[in-house]
């Protein structure tokens, strides 16, 4: 399987996941030590102190601030002006620092802070500064991740309090489903890996042997324990019902359907239009997680990789975020009350 792209210059995703882990700006911002001035609690850096720090020319920045100005501007580059600007000015000028001038004059004035200053150094290819910084940046990204899982991405998905309540629900859908193919279909066992596999290929591009290898999962393992809440929701979905369908053509036929009949009735139910807007709500979370997280590249979904975004650097990684144990523990009780009333 060909690995994620790992140069920052050439990927607006991969760098955007990683200026979207606060857990890992800290961390960047720790190994880094560079201060700047504190202007609305945030630190701040003028283009002339980035210049120097990059070991750059300022028209090089300025190119820069051209090209990329949509994405510096939403990382915290910012243009002051007005009021802001004569609070700024002010601050500089009780500082007394001799490397820091700003000509009162000045009418707008472009600052970066902590986070628009790594954007442009994973921009600079001028900079051997920068591609050094590149460097320290992926290596703190990964080891930020890994730390707050210990270790263990491959079951981050279990870290979201969504997740254990699809997890368990979704065996009484499957047990629908494999009922179904049981009862109502005229095929030996094959029958639940055909039609698992079918369901997975169609929403997400990969039989489960291909997810398998893609997330290097031993055969004992459970494919479903690895999967977002938001997956398995949709497999739920499916496998309840195509049952449901299986199950009234059964009944309609007065006999057991053949494989084609399945395949017929399967292609129409993939087919059916409410499907579109939650598979490809399923894929992008699936492929841009996986890449952020895990660090894995799902090739058939490569056009929908997305950044993740900063809420779910919170969701799987924020102290909010447990382990799979301690949350049975908590829903235990939630468990009794959902068996008590199946």
């Amino acid at each position: 399987m060909r690995r994620p792209m790992k140069d920052l210059t050439n990927s607006n995703v991969a760098r955007q996941n990683i200026l979207n882990n606060s857990y890992t700006i800290e961390e960047i911002k720790r190994a880094v030590g560079v201060e700047g001035i504190v202007f609305e609690k945030q630190f701040r850096f003028l283009k002339n102190q980035i210049a120097t720090f990059f070991e750059v020319d300022e028209r090089t920045i300025e190119r820069y601030l051209d090209s990329h100005d949509d994405e510096l501007k939403v990382n915290g580059y910012d243009v002051l002006k007005g009021k802001r600007l004569k609070e700024f000015k002010l601050l500089v000028k009780e500082m007394q620092v001799s490397d820091i001038n700003v000509a009162q004059s000045t009418a707008i004035l472009g600052i970066f802070n902590f986070r628009a200053f790594l954007n442009l150094g994973m921009l600079l290819t001028e900079s051997e500064k920068a591609k050094t910084l590149r460097s320290v940046i992926l290596d703190i990204a990964l080891d930020t991740i890994n730390q707050r899982t210990g270790g263990n991405t491959k079951y981050i998905n279990q870290r979201d309090e969504d997740f254990i309540l699809s997890y368990y629900k979704e065996e009484s859908y499957r047990k629908e489903f494999t009922d179904a193919l049981k009862n109502c279909i005229a095929m030996g066992n094959a029958k639940y890996a055909i039609y698992t596999n079918k369901i997975y290929q169609s929403i997400f591009k990969e039989k489960a042997t291909e997810y398998r290898q893609i997330l290097k999962l031993a055969e004992t393992e459970d494919v479903r324990e690895t999967m977002y809440s938001e997956v398995i929701d949709l497999v739920s979905s499916y496998e309840y019902g195509l049952a449901k369908l299986i199950e009234e053509r059964y009944k309609n036929t007065g006999r057991k359907l053949t494989s084609m009949e399945l395949d017929s009735l399967f292609h129409a139910f993939e087919l059916l239009p409410l499907w579109v807007p939650l598979i490809e709500k399923a894929r992008r979370k699936m492929a841009s997680r996986d890449l952020a997280f895990r660090d894995v590249l799902h090739q058939q979904l490569e056009g929908y990789i997305g950044a993740v975004p900063a809420d779910d650097f919170e969701r799987f990684l924020g102290e909010k975020s447990k382990e799979l144990a301690d949350r049975i523990e908590e829903a235990k009780d939630v468990f009794k009350r959902l068996k008590e009333r199946e």
